[in-house]
């Protein structure tokens, strides 16, 4: 996990030269909405190809390929030093986004990929993948279905697994995608000294839990003492609230279904849980009406267009603000400074980069 940290900038600089840091930006409307002090939201949405996956699965899929392949250094391997022909088809599971993020990382080497996607995922998504070359296969059936999917045909030799989730909490490439969400948070860091603020509350949303997982452990130095870390999750796809209060990833029933489609999980990643225990981190749900309406109010505020997927962050902190009971429980009040992520743009507003 050292290396990968320490090396994300500079991979991801070589991946796209003119990279820059997304923006930290104020949203005072929001902060009157909720009744506290300040809100401050990460726009991931501005990160090439518009969500914050393409640091995961991208360098994941990458550092996976230089592993098989023996090659040095990512820039000899997008140099093309490795023969395509020998370099392993990259596969996933996805509910669109990890995906895309995977069909990128093989598009750069000169590989092929092969991404599982849940029959929910809408065509826009899907295309996008499509058009990186990426071979889709639809699952009938959850995004879980999907990842065990993708992991029986690994295991019978057909390709190389870059998953975002494993029951192995010591699983490489886990932590190859989680550390690339570290860069999150390394940049996090540098906006909140310079902006000479320290809040008290990072708002992070979840789907099997390693964005969160990377701000426990990247962001909550930057935070002041005794912060707290909510984790927020569509109540319909409960995962890592359920995988925390049991102990252990545990798959949750019911069908999943939630407008915040990036978040339709059922089994949290055990590589998550540690950090997130670490963090003293606590959990908020948010119910279907509550995930639309921060959309709107994002928008509304100055912030940018997203999803309830990219702004489910914030839809858990309106509905722990406008509930007394649970304000008291998470430590919310009027002068409460807060950090959310907004994790992806709408990928029909044309914007993403891509």
């Amino acid at each position: 996990m050292e290396r990968a940290n320490h090396d994300t900038a500079a991979d991801f600089a070589l991946l796209f030269p003119d990279y820059r840091p997304t923006a930290l930006v104020e949203l005072p409307r929001l902060a009157q909405t909720a009744g506290i002090g300040r809100v401050f939201a990460k726009l991931e949405n501005q990160r090439p190809f518009g969500n914050f996956k393409v640091l995961g699965g991208m360098l994941a899929g990458l550092r996976a390929l230089m592993r098989a392949s023996g090659t040095a250094s990512l820039q000899e391997l997008l140099a093309g030093n490795a023969r395509a022909a020998t370099l392993p088809t990259l596969v996933c599971a996805s509910d669109g986004n990890h995906g895309l993020s995977v069909a990128l990382a093989a598009q750069r080497a000169g590989a092929q990929a092969r991404i599982y996607l849940p029959s929910s995922v809408g065509p826009l998504r899907v295309q996008r993948i499509v058009d990186r070359g990426a071979q889709v296969v639809i699952v009938e059936g959850s995004y879980d279905d999907a990842v065990d999917a993708a992991a029986a045909a690994v295991a019978t030799g057909d390709g190389l697994l870059i998953a975002d989730t494993d029951a192995d909490p010591g699983n490489l490439v886990v932590a190859d995608v989680m550390a690339g969400y570290r860069l999150i948070a390394d940049e996090l860091g540098v906006q909140l000294r310079d902006s000479g603020v320290r809040p008290g509350h990072a708002f992070i949303q979840a789907g099997v839990g390693g964005l969160a997982a990377a701000m426990a452990e990247g962001l909550m130095p930057h935070l002041r003492g005794g912060a707290r870390l909510v984790v927020v999750e569509p109540e319909a796809a409960a995962c890592v609230a359920h995988a925390l209060s049991r102990g252990e990833p545990t798959l949750i029933e019911g069908e999943l279904h939630t407008v915040a489609e990036m978040l339709a999980c059922g089994l949290a990643s055990a590589a998550a849980l540690p950090a997130l225990r670490r963090a003293g981190a606590t959990t908020a749900t948010v119910d279907e009406s509550g995930l639309a309406e921060a959309v709107y109010l994002l928008r509304e505020a100055g912030g940018p267009r997203s999803t309830p997927s990219g702004a489910a962050g914030l839809a858990g902190l309106l509905k722990v603000a406008g509930d007394p009971a649970l304000a008291r429980e998470h430590g919310l009040h009027g002068t409460s400074e807060v950090v959310v992520i907004v994790t992806e743009a709408d990928p029909a507003a044309g914007t993403t980069g891509d």
